[in-house]
């Protein structure tokens, strides 16, 4: 209760601080979903940033959403690059006239933004792009083979927010000589008789994030089949490691808000976004010490992490 009220009052403070100088030529207008610790953390990553590299923080003007959205269009403050934390901020700024601003999202999956393109019938581009959250395919397979290299078989369950990416993740799958056993879910319902086919044989489980398949009614269901089969699960998020996963991979709002600065900084120099969405250029693994030691894995969070970064390198 006490954290919850401290981020309130962060949250309080960084907004007022930017509606205090709104009339004093703003640069930057961050508008966030939600007044949540991960937001507040991208938040103030961002502002930091942004100031190190001579941004004055009256030009940046931090909104809620609801601040937002009270803003009669035609009133619409002007300013080089809009930031939107989250899908339901990304949505609102999508359907806004912002006369030829830069729009860049954070904290948003692959399949949120690409719901705000269908939905509001734009296109990414290098005026309205994002930042994902998931990680890239390729940097999933390859902690794979780091931390499980007996592995062959991977087992993944799609839903219909993740289903575009199965055919790239068998591609790249085959190019590292692992097979892909895999299963769509239409409706909840199939998860159970999904999982043990793919489960059946495999070597370990990825996880995608999938509402459909991955939430918080389902996980302790995939967890207990998982370790009963011995089939490890590789997540996205840390709080599946501390449920049971044996391992996860994912990017920090810190390190999304350092990131989204970086382009931030890029527009106000008169460069331009990527054409195309942009995948997370850092993150963090977790290690369930308790599940390795199960399946006597040595496994070390920090030598992973460095491990895959140094392959990662140009």
């Amino acid at each position: 209760m006490i954290q919850r009220l401290h981020g309130i009052l962060v949250w309080l403070a960084l907004c007022l601080s930017g509606l205090q100088t709104q009339a004093q030529g703003i640069k930057v207008h961050i508008v966030s979903s939600q007044a949540s610790a991960p937001y507040l953390d991208a938040a103030q990553a961002l502002i930091k940033g942004l100031s190190s590299h001579g941004v004055a923080r009256s030009e940046i003007q931090v909104m809620s959403l609801a601040d937002f959205s009270n803003v009669s269009p035609v009133a619409l403050p002007t300013g080089k690059v809009w930031v939107a934390l989250g899908t339901q901020a990304a949505a609102a700024l999508a359907k806004a006239q912002l006369r030829g601003a830069s729009v860049l999202s954070a904290l948003i999956p692959g399949s949120g933004f690409e719901r705000v393109l269908r939905q509001s019938g734009r296109q990414a581009s290098a005026q309205f792009n994002a930042i994902y959250l998931d990680q890239p395919l390729q940097r999933q397979l390859v902690l794979i083979r780091l931390a499980l290299p007996r592995a062959k078989r991977v087992a993944v369950l799609w839903g219909p927010e993740s289903w575009n990416r199965a055919d790239t993740l068998r591609t790249l799958a085959n190019t590292h000589g692992l097979v892909l056993r895999d299963a769509r879910l239409k409706v909840e319902s199939d998860l159970f008789a999904a999982l043990q086919s793919v489960l059946d044989g495999s070597d370990v489980l990825l996880a995608q994030a999938d509402p459909l398949v991955f939430n918080s009614s389902s996980i302790q269901n995939i967890l207990m089949t998982s370790i009963r089969d011995k089939v490890p699960l590789v997540a996205f998020s840390p709080a599946y490691v501390r449920a049971g996963a044996l391992l996860a991979i994912y990017s920090t709002p810190t390190q999304v808000g350092t990131q989204a600065a970086r382009w931030v900084l890029d527009v106000l120099a008169q460069r331009t976004l990527p054409e195309q969405a942009m995948a997370p250029d850092d993150f963090e693994i977790s290690v369930n010490l308790e599940v390795a030691r199960v399946l006597n894995l040595p496994l070390d969070a920090g030598q992973l992490q460095l491990s895959l970064k140094r392959l990662e390198q140009p």
